[in-house]
């Protein structure tokens, strides 16, 4: 079922809070990918690049780089459908990334689709609350028209001790 109204905004900001995952941005973007086609490397810069729009807190940089049926299971559970979901809270100020560190890269490539796992730190605010979580996050990209889209972005919020 895909969040409507009001209830779009709390699946947003926890997607967003927990979620938007660091992608590493620095790659090169779709079309200059095309006579190559997909590797682990193409599939990482892209990663990247979207971790860097997200961390930039750039909507439009994050809206290249979501499929059109973009969806988002959040640390907490909850799911978020479509790809202006996550630029709309940041372009509303509902969510502002202050840090975003990825590491532990783990990128595995089937055909047209690779599993990106990251451990993710992050924080920032969300509604104007602050967040600072450590997460493990996949990110299911799918390889078409040249270039790379992320599909799916499922979150594990990696609790402290």
């Amino acid at each position: 079922m895909k969040p409507t109204g009001m209830r779009t905004m709390p699946v947003i900001i926890i997607i967003a809070a927990t979620l938007i995952t660091p992608f590493r941005m620095f790659g090169a973007g779709p079309s200059e990918n095309a006579a190559v086609g997909p590797t682990v490397e193409n599939a990482l810069a892209a990663d990247d690049s979207l971790a860097k729009a997200i961390g930039n807190n750039d909507p439009d940089g994050i809206a290249r780089w979501l499929d059109k049926d973009w969806a988002v299971i959040s640390g907490t559970g909850g799911v978020g459908e479509g790809p202006s979901i996550f630029p709309d809270g940041v372009r509303s100020g509902v969510l502002t990334r202050k840090t975003m560190e990825l590491s532990e890269p783990r990128v595995r490539l089937f055909g047209d689709m690779a599993l990106v796992t990251t451990k993710v730190k992050t924080s920032g605010t969300f509604q104007g609350k602050s967040f600072d979580v450590v997460e493990r996050q996949t990110d299911v990209l799918r390889w078409a028209n040249g270039g790379w889209k992320c599909v799916l972005t499922h979150e594990t919020i990696i609790q402290h001790n």
